[in-house]
């Protein structure tokens, strides 16, 4: 190398700390960019799980509620059918009473009416359990209003006898049937 490229090259490194700072301040200028450009993108990932997160929140409580309605629907006549209960066990009672008087007509009429109540309610989503001597207690589907000594031992703990029926609307007992558990 000659002196004056010795020459040369030191001027442009007296020359060049000044370029050299210019390029330092460019270069963290653009690691500042980057950093706020990932700062802008992590606040737009943050805003995207946000959203994510209230569409799906949304979503659920509209299913929710759609499933509520639902099963609002079903059970609403519940409080009228729970009132005509009564009448149903008073058919139920009368019935045999009736049948013992020898007027075929009366017979006859009662019936019809008894069968048109049963059926209207059944329409309606009534279901009346069919519980028998020698059943399973079940406390989801029974009332025990009394024990009794077992007539055998096949029966003990379960179902002996049947006093009043119970009713389901859809699948949801609105009256427990009440028997009488053998202990």
């Amino acid at each position: 190398m000659s002196e004056q490229n010795i020459n040369e090259e030191i001027q442009d490194q007296n020359i060049n700390p000044e370029v050299q700072n210019e390029e330092t301040a460019a270069t963290e200028e653009v690691v500042e960019q980057k950093s706020e450009v990932e700062v802008l993108k992590e606040e737009l990932q943050k805003e995207k799980e946000q959203y994510l997160r209230l569409f799906a929140e949304f979503d659920n409580f509209k299913k929710r509620t759609s499933r509520e309605r639902i099963d609002i629907f079903k059970t609403a006549n519940k409080e009228v059918i729970t009132a005509l209960l009564p009448v149903v066990d008073d058919f139920e009672r009368a019935m045999p009473q009736i049948k013992k008087s020898e007027d075929d007509a009366l017979v006859t009429g009662v019936e019809l009416i008894q069968n048109k109540l049963i059926e209207t309610l059944r329409g309606k989503g009534l279901i009346a359990m069919e519980v028998k001597a020698g059943d399973d207690f079940n406390t989801d589907l029974h009332e025990a209003i009394t024990q009794i000594p077992a007539p055998s031992d096949d029966l003990k703990g379960k179902v002996v006898d049947c006093v009043e029926t119970g009713y389901m609307l859809q699948d949801v007992v609105i009256r427990y049937a009440k028997v009488v558990v053998g202990m």
